[in-house]
């Protein structure tokens, strides 16, 4: 296939509540793009990637730590990660985000 439109990346996924969830819309040898549904108050405990990672985040608002700056991510926030990059967030309403791992 030449090409993989998906028309409204926030409507492919929904938020429930106390959770966090998430689900692969492209993968391929070299790319692997999930969309996030985080619920207020959720959070990812530091952990690192293998590979380079770019965050966006498509509405809502989290708290993004990266090493020790803390940013405030909201909606059309942008951050690319090199491999290995330590980083948490917490959600500080309902979120969705998109991460590819490239």
């Amino acid at each position: 296939m030449t090409h993989v439109p998906i028309p409204d990346l926030a409507a492919s996924i929904a938020i429930q509540d106390g959770a966090v969830v998430s689900k692969v819309v492209y993968k391929d040898e070299q790319l692997n793009v999930t969309v996030f549904g985080i619920a207020a108050g959720e959070e990812l405990t530091e952990h690192k990637a293998a590979r380079t990672a770019i965050v966006q985040v498509l509405s809502g608002r989290l708290r993004f730590t990266v090493g020790a700056e803390v940013l405030d991510a909201g909606p059309d926030f942008w951050l690319h990660m090199e491999p290995g990059t330590p980083h948490s967030l917490l959600a500080l309403e309902p979120t969705v985000m998109l991460l590819t791992l490239v």
